[in-house]
């Protein structure tokens, strides 16, 4: 089944540890390709981080970011510095000695001050385990949204093929009359040039343009790419690049089929061939 490689996905959990969300982008890239951005505290994840996503994804460029913002719970008491506190309130008061009107000292900027609460102590180890398993919640987002757009992608995929297959089916019937019409053509036109040319010969040189411009074998392999592409849509497994190589070689049988043409109806059928060729590639450049 195709995978889109465009999605995107937002978790936000609350525990004991705290608030943490993470917040995963991607979209279409050759390779897998991770970008990481994590709080300094947590920077140790980023290994782990970054195995679980090349484990899940196989192509793409992924934007992943996290922001943590950690909690104490009830039972966790607020403790302050209080000799750090003293030598601000002590710096306070002497700057406010020095300088006419001072406001009063405001307890609260005191507390905004880094290092007078002294920050509780954290499992960091249960931290990292909860917040890995919301990692893989998130990607388990991700990896849903892609599905559903690689399932839209697919139908649009296999009705350009199911259009290109009515192409050849067309073609087919069509193709007898067209050389039939083709060697009238230029039969009547050598006769015309070359009135004692022999018959024997106008008709060898009739039979060779007849089979330069019989295109069954292309009709053949046009039918064999599509019963192909069909086939590889069914697959579990990335499939982006193979759906490329196959638009490659549908192409290049179009553009030997309007390359053979001595007909509007030919050629008409080439222009078409290729029209639906480019609308499945411009989708598939996504699949992953």
């Amino acid at each position: 089944m195709a995978r889109s490689m465009t999605a995107f996905a937002r978790l936000e959990s609350t525990g004991s540890w705290g608030r943490t969300v993470w917040e995963l982008r991607s979209v279409n890239h050759r390779y897998i390709e991770v970008g990481l951005r994590l709080p300094e505290d947590l920077r140790g994840l980023e290994g782990e981080v970054r195995t679980r996503i090349a484990a899940r994804l196989n192509r793409g460029k992924v934007d992943c970011s996290l922001r943590f913002e950690a909690t104490a719970g009830d039972e966790v008491q607020l403790k302050i510095k209080e000799s750090v506190a003293r030598q601000l309130i002590n710096a306070a008061q002497l700057i406010a000695s020095l300088t006419p009107h001072a406001a009063p000292i405001n307890p609260f900027e005191i507390l905004r001050w880094p290092g007078v609460i002294e920050s509780p102590e954290v499992d960091f180890e249960r931290l990292s385990l909860a917040i890995l398993e919301q990692l893989d919640l998130a990607l388990e987002q991700l990896i849903a949204t892609r599905d559903r757009e690689g399932e839209k992608m697919q139908t649009v995929v296999l009705q350009r093929c199911a259009a290109m297959r009515g192409i050849v089916v067309e073609m087919r019937k069509r193709v007898p009359a067209i050389i039939e019409a083709v060697k009238l053509r230029h039969q009547s036109r050598l006769e015309e040039l070359a009135a004692g040319l022999d018959q024997m010969r106008v008709e060898q040189e009739c039979a060779l343009l007849a089979q330069r411009l019989d295109v069954a074998e292309e009709l053949d392999r046009l039918e064999a790419h599509l019963s192909e592409v069909t086939r590889v849509l069914q697959q579990r497994e990335p499939i982006g690049r193979r759906l490329d190589f196959l638009m490659q070689e549908l192409n290049r049988e179009a553009n030997t089929l309007g390359s053979k043409s001595a007909h509007v109806d030919t050629s008409g059928a080439s222009v078409e061939l290729k029209v639906l060729i480019e609308q499945i590639r411009e989708q598939i450049q996504n699949i992953e």
